[in-house]
């Protein structure tokens, strides 16, 4: 009989997503009336869908053994938070349930467990009291949960004064010390600096050196790599592998690319209101040709075709890009960098975005879009194309980068060019 701390039997959440069918950025209060009006005199069989069931999870079922550090991993959208929000009771399935064996302490995202309006101290013994502790243990606790998030300064002031930063700190140090036996750590360590991200690993080590259940999500592929011996890769809602991280991390690169060859149109995962979309992603060189291959210090230009669907022009957007690797964003190019004042764009066109000397060493990486109008995000893409850099003469020595160090996050000279009928914000 396995010693199982949790058990996924058949989960499955489902959402209701309403659909904007007239093609509007919002709908007035006489507008809902009037729609309304109008479906009294719609037969059933003509009328369009106004929502549907999108389902987050389906038929999601596999067991984690008592002391088992697990890492669970897979592109954005892909169900992970969504799994861990059901197994900490923050939302119920819809179908199916998850069966446990012990407490559970959760950091999901940043205030997850918290009263913004009580102090540090208060939550730190609220957080306590739910888990089940007695005040004596939390008195017992309270000194190295204090330390290790390092707000002792402020650990009487009310938590919505804190910076995400400190909030991340406390909550982290606050699920790790007060001893659950399961301990599930989403994606919000991100938020923190990176000598406080070894920190957390370190403690989550100890943890299950303890014999406590980890469960770690993270896009960080060499953290899940160094801290779980074993992987559930997520995609699309279910499942899609269970086994020992190497092979785990190896079928989730395997999906990235199928995923950033795949025709823009086809794609399913992409997130936003849909009202702008990107249509077609080029990598071009220094002479405006096409290419899949550049070299480390040369010119990279990322042409981003976009197409909106009304006829009006695009005010105050904002366009993005990230360099992503194996789990690591190692840059990011966006217009609201460059420019004090909105950008209005046509609406269809594309932007260019510059690099002049590509400061990336040998490696596949992927490039993720982002388009957002009036602050509403429209289109966003994870590894929409695929880039293959090879090794140049970046540092004008001759010399190529040395294999096995350690990649850097760097930061980028580039800018925007605004052409093909796209309006430029500039003045």
């Amino acid at each position: 009989m396995s010693d199982w701390i949790i058990k996924f039997e058949n989960l499955g959440k489902s959402y209701r997503v309403q659909h904007n069918l007239e093609g509007q950025r919002y709908v007035t209060l006489r507008d809902a009336i009037a729609n309304r009006f109008k479906r009294l005199f719609r037969t059933t069989d003509t009328a369009s869908p106004r929502s549907e069931n999108f389902w987050a999870l389906r038929d999601v079922s596999f067991e984690i053994q008592q002391g088992e550090v697990v890492g669970i991993i897979g592109r954005n959208g892909a169900g992970k938070s969504t799994l861990l929000k059901v197994l900490s009771r923050i939302t119920e399935p819809t179908t199916g349930r998850i069966r446990l064996k012990g407490r559970v302490a959760s950091l999901l995202e940043v205030g997850t467990g918290f009263h913004q309006e009580l102090t540090g101290r208060e939550n730190i013994y609220l957080n306590g009291i739910i888990l089940g502790m007695k005040k004596k243990e939390i008195d017992r606790k309270f000194d190295a949960i204090v330390d290790f998030s390092g707000v002792e300064k402020f650990v009487d002031t009310p938590v919505k004064r804190f910076s995400s930063g400190m909030q991340v700190r406390l909550a982290f140090a606050v699920a790790a010390h007060l001893e659950p036996e399961i301990l599930v750590i989403d994606e919000v360590l991100a938020v923190g600096d990176a000598a406080f991200q070894k920190k957390c690993l370190g403690k989550m080590q100890e943890v299950a050196a303890e014999g406590r259940t980890v469960l770690f999500v993270s896009h960080d592929l060499s953290a899940v790599e160094k801290l779980c011996p074993r992987s559930i890769l997520m995609e699309a809602g279910h499942c899609e592998q269970d086994g020992p991280t190497s092979k785990t991390i190896a079928r989730y690169q395997e999906t990235v690319v199928q995923t950033a060859v795949a025709d823009l149109s086809s794609r399913t995962d992409r997130k936003g209101a849909g009202f702008v979309r990107f249509t077609r992603i080029q990598t071009l060189d220094q002479h405006g040709n096409e290419r899949a291959v550049f070299f480390s210090g040369k010119p990279l230009r990322v042409r981003l075709h976009y197409r909106a669907s009304a006829a009006d022009a695009l005010v105050n957007s904002r366009i993005s890009l990230t360099f992503n690797g194996w789990g690591k964003t190692y840059f990011l190019a966006s217009t609201e960098l460059h420019s004090d004042q909105p950008l209005t764009l046509a609406p269809e066109g594309f932007v260019d975005c510059v690099v002049e000397e590509l400061p990336l060493s040998l490696g596949t990486y992927y490039l993720g879009p982002f388009i957002e109008v009036n602050g509403i995000v429209q289109d966003w893409l994870d590894a929409a194309v695929t880039l293959q850099v090879e090794d140049g003469n970046f540092y004008g020595t001759g010399k190529d980068y040395p294999l096995g160090w350690d990649g850097k996050t760097v930061l980028v000279k580039h800018r925007w060019e605004a052409l093909n009928e796209v309006l430029s914000s500039r003045r």
